[in-house]
């Protein structure tokens, strides 16, 4: 899970974004290394920390990573010098291992059968007991990622295996927990996804090039065709001989994150087949049903919120109006150093239209609650510029479980509402009213068209299992990092 942030920002109020993958093997009428550019800049939202791109020339791997936004890491001049045939790329938010560039991905390795190259996004549950028994048999590593630990299994798998992808076949049993993953060897770029399916991971094609992406606002933005997703459980290998795919019957309940309907996923990606923006409508025309209010408008908190909003707004017959500006260009790593600095941050990312919102009652759409800190700063904000009544509503349950699968999501004592009850949530955030979406609700969310998703953080069910905790540390950080003078 991720280290604490120094300081108290919007974006800790909410969980950390996922890690975003790409991965493409061209046929020689697409340039690897600008369409993995235009797949993470459509990923970017999926972590801001640190980004890569590797590609291969005829089995030589050269590369390029930073910490910061893809825009900032990489030039025309740094693009032009990635010459291959295929590419994987990667932004990164941290859930496992800090936040140093040691840490940045592509993990480029050496090793008896060639390189390797691999962009993971997820966390294994078991990731510190296979580090004792690799680093007992004298594997070193660079890194305090969990990503690490995949590519020594992998290639450790390799020296007896006839292919990557089986190699990567065999190593799956042995990984524990969410993994969805694109590994490019000398002559292939293979994607798997774990048995869970926790992390979701699609296929895309141009012309007969064939690209790999956590979400389909990707494959858009480099102008890929929508092939189909990865299933729980499958490898998929583009090579040059086309696509071809090793899948085992999984005998597991499929566990998409619930979160990546109501937070993470970008609001025009369809994700297993389902629209992340109609499932956000949804959970707006659930809350309005769930407690009706009397009102003259419906705001939504940027972004996520605002697609809920306006389902709220088309369910409720209350307009929908922009209650909130959102200022895009502060970073998600901006930090304060004391409480009235922290709080004026607020205001700096999200500000109320005050002509808008003065003297109106007001029904306010977030995506969720963590330690309440931000919802009542945002509540105090719309009544101090004059708005009579807000009333909160949350697209999610409440959050009262931590995540061990790869979401940003604190230990039960920093979650409001493992302390507090929804009346009290409520009172302490100075809204009116509050409501959450109910859990029974969230498959009505996704159309009841989901074959299964993982709602532990609401409900405490996991689907597999959780690391022991009295033998490895929340945090995965294996080793202390050696610093860079």
């Amino acid at each position: 899970m991720k280290q604490n942030r120094v300081g108290d920002t919007f974006e800790e109020e909410h969980p950390g974004e996922e890690c975003g993958v790409f991965g493409i093997f061209s046929d020689g009428t697409v340039n690897p290394a600008y369409a993995v550019y235009n797949g993470l800049l459509a990923l970017q939202h999926r972590g801001q920390e640190s980004c890569g791109i590797a590609v291969s020339d005829r089995g030589v791997i050269s590369y390029s990573k930073d910490m910061g936004l893809v825009t900032e890491a990489f030039s025309h001049k740094t693009l032009d010098s990635l010459v291959g045939q295929m590419a994987v790329g990667h932004v990164r938010y941290s859930t496992s291992g800090a936040s140093v560039r040691e840490n940045a991905q592509p993990l480029v390795m050496r090793y008896i059968k060639g390189t390797l190259a691999i962009a993971h996004n997820g966390n294994l549950t078991n990731a510190f007991e296979l580090h004792q028994v690799l680093a007992r048999q004298g594997c070193i590593f660079q890194t305090t990622t969990d990503t690490e630990v995949i590519a020594y299994m992998i290639a450790r798998e390799r020296v007896n295996a006839p292919s990557i992808e089986e190699a990567i076949h065999r190593a799956m049993p042995k990984l524990h927990g969410a993994y969805s993953m694109v590994v490019m060897s000398p002559q292939k770029v293979i994607a798997a996804r774990d048995p869970h399916g926790f992390r979701p991971l699609c296929i895309g094609r141009i012309n007969n090039s064939y690209v790999f992406a956590s979400e389909t606002c990707a494959l858009d933005a480099c102008g890929a065709e929508f092939i189909r997703d990865v299933k729980p459980g499958e490898i998929v290998v583009a090579s040059s001989s086309g696509l071809h795919s090793i899948y085992d019957h999984v005998d597991v309940k499929k566990s998409l994150c619930i979160f990546e309907y109501i937070y993470f996923a970008r609001t025009d990606s369809i994700i297993d087949g389902i629209s992340v923006y109609e499932a956000r409508k949804r959970a707006g025309h659930l809350l309005a049903r769930q407690k009706p209010v009397d009102a003259d408008m419906v705001i939504g908190v940027p972004e996520s919120g605002i697609d809920a909003a306006i389902g709220y707004s088309e369910e409720s017959g209350i307009p929908y109006q922009k209650g909130i500006v959102k200022n895009s260009y502060i970073g998600r790593t901006f930090i304060r150093p004391n409480q009235p600095e922290r709080e004026r941050s607020v205001r700096l990312k999200l500000n109320p239209l005050a002509t808008a919102v003065r003297g109106k009652r007001i029904v306010m759409l977030d995506d969720s609650i963590v330690r309440g800190t931000t919802s009542a700063r945002i509540v105090s904000m719309l009544k101090d510029c004059g708005a009579k009544e807000v009333h909160l509503r949350i697209s999610s349950p409440p959050f009262l479980w931590p995540c061990y699968y790869g979401t940003d999501i604190p230990s039960k004592d920093e979650l409001i509402a493992y302390k507090h009850s929804v009346e009290e949530i409520g009172k302490l955030s100075y809204a009116d009213s509050i409501d959450f979406l109910r859990l029974e609700n969230l498959p009505k969310m996704l159309g009841n068209r989901c074959t299964g998703f993982c709602d532990a953080c609401f409900s405490g069910n996991y689907p597999a299992e959780i690391p022991d905790m009295r033998t490895s540390s929340k945090e995965h950080d294996y080793c202390t990092p050696i610093k860079r003078l």
